[in-house]
């Protein structure tokens, strides 16, 4: 049998941009991973649809695995010929006991390597804008736990001694006993006004700080609330520096934004948002799978060169169609000579991914403005038109080229269907917690939110949301439906959507 080999990989301190490229690559290609509490399961997302994903998370006061069981589920794994990842938040040889797995698989003969990630300390200061080092007040960095001896109750770490080092101090796994520890540094020397501070969920957007000083900082953390995961800093480095606070000023931090289009596109949105500093909660309230009926498909085919215009409503339209065209013709240029218009921007630009530039696109994203913009453009009397379309899709383009005596034909490529939430763990937040905001892309996720609203039920103490709809016809539905709309994107566009939520939230 095939020998299987382990990697020991960090997974960084939460925000997945920080995972290095080695471990994305690791965690695409693993047979196993075995990841702890604190990673990121966004990571997970990019592993193989085979892969056997096993939880070990540490909990304060709940352990999944005991750390034998963790050690002896890598050297099985790696005995039966598999390419394991221990994934661990943070770096697996700083306080990861990265280094006691590493020693079992060595005396099992199990071959490994280490892949170091972005250690919490590093990245918690450099996320709060502390600067660990600065050669006017810190000249040297301690990293220190807080954790104590199980069999002696009593700190691991003499902080007193490191009272005298200067320096800061980074101090893991301490925010339970934050005052004694505290206590012990000025018992040690330190002058009860050293600055300190402490930084939960570090790089998150759910990332809090408070600053104050040695005699105060444990009131401070207990009247705001902060617990674990979170790392203590002591020293002038730990001072607050309004101008190195770049984190949390973005625009949208602090927020909690509902992203309601479907898991296969929420990406785009979701990556815009957590760029300007938003947590972001994916409901994914609607799915869309490629649905064409090949017979219908092939009549149309038979005929492409005899239509004059191809409309895409949809970028689903787009994606789908030429999914279906490509199984059908292996050359692009199959499709003819024939004019192509398009609803809005965004259509365009998945238009283009396929190296096609649309000859009509609307000022403003919608049917009526779709037709409105061909009819003015020529006349389509006794013209042959094909429409792209869903299976949800209105009737309100088709019937106003029928006014106009087009030929109108329509090929249905893909079809919308709302998903179950009742156990989705997004919608369960949702429920208990409620958002700031909740954004629209789409009439067919409005329509889905509505149905599913049992569902989505908040609890009397969550958070109401503000509603943002992309477009008009969104708009459109939303009013329909009695759903108040905060405002509407300027565009129908992603960017312009998340405009709206910065002006507006």
């Amino acid at each position: 049998m095939k020998s299987g080999k382990v990697y020991l990989v960090g997974a960084g301190p939460g925000d997945e941009g920080l995972l290095t490229v080695k471990a994305s690559k690791l965690i695409q290609s693993a047979d196993v991973i075995v990841y702890d509490y604190l990673v990121n399961e966004k990571l997970l997302s990019d592993c193989r649809n085979d892969c056997e994903k096993i939880y070990v998370g540490k909990e304060p006061h709940f352990h999944a695995k005991s750390q034998e069981e963790i050690e002896a589920i890598l050297v099985k794994k790696a005995k039966q010929g598999m390419l394991v990842v221990r994934l661990k938040g943070g770096d697996p040889f700083i306080f990861g006991r990265g280094g006691e797995e590493a020693t079992t698989l060595a005396k099992d003969k199990i071959d490994f390597e280490i892949v170091p990630g972005i250690t919490a300390a590093i990245a918690a200061a450099a996320y709060a804008g502390i600067p660990l080092t600065h050669r006017d007040f810190s000249s040297s960095v301690c990293f220190l736990t807080g954790h104590e001896n199980p069999d002696k109750h009593e700190f691991r770490v003499k902080f007193k001694t490191f009272a005298e080092t200067g320096g800061t101090l980074c101090i893991y796994m301490g925010i339970g006993k934050i005052e004694p520890i505290c206590q012990k540094l000025i018992d040690g020397g330190l002058p009860a006004k050293t600055p300190a501070a402490v930084v939960q969920w570090a790089t998150l957007p759910t990332q809090k700080c408070v600053f104050s000083n040695l005699a105060k900082i444990s009131s401070v953390v207990n009247h705001d609330g902060i617990t674990s995961p979170a790392i203590i800093f002591v020293g002038e480095a730990a001072k607050k520096k309004k101008q190195l606070h770049w984190f949390d000023s973005k625009p949208l931090f602090g927020n909690r934004i509902v992203v309601t289009r479907r898991n296969e596109q929420s990406g785009e949105l979701t990556k815009l948002l957590e760029n300007n500093g938003a947590e972001v909660l994916e409901l994914p309230l609607i799915k869309i799978t490629k649905s064409c009926d090949a017979g219908i498909a092939d009549e149309v085919f038979k005929e492409i060169g005899s239509y004059e215009w191809l409309i895409f409503t949809s970028t689903n339209g787009v994606k789908y169609f030429f999914d279906v065209f490509l199984e059908k013709f292996k050359d692009i240029r199959s499709i003819g000579f024939l004019k192509i218009a398009v609803i809005g921007a965004s259509t365009g630009s998945e238009l283009r991914k396929f190296h096609i530039w649309p000859d009509l696109v609307p000022k403003e994203s919608s049917a009526d403005a779709l037709g409105k913009a061909l009819i003015e453009r020529e006349s389509i009397d006794n013209i042959k038109i094909l429409v792209i379309t869903g299976n949800q899709n209105r009737d309100t383009l088709i019937k106003k080229l029928h006014d106009e005596r087009a030929i109108v034909d329509t090929l249905q490529v893909y079809k919308t269907e709302k998903t179950d939430l009742k156990n989705h763990p997004a919608a369960k937040k949702f429920r208990e917690e409620g958002a700031d905001a909740i954004t629209f892309a789409s009439s067919s996720a409005v329509k889905s939110f509505i149905d599913q609203a049992a569902s989505l039920q908040m609890n009397k103490e969550a958070t109401k949301p503000k509603c943002f709809s992309i477009g008009k016809q969104t708009s459109d539905t939303m009013r329909k439906a009695n759903i108040p709309i905060e405002a509407e994107a300027k565009k129908a566009t992603l960017d312009a959507l998340v405009s709206s939520l910065i002006e507006n939230l």
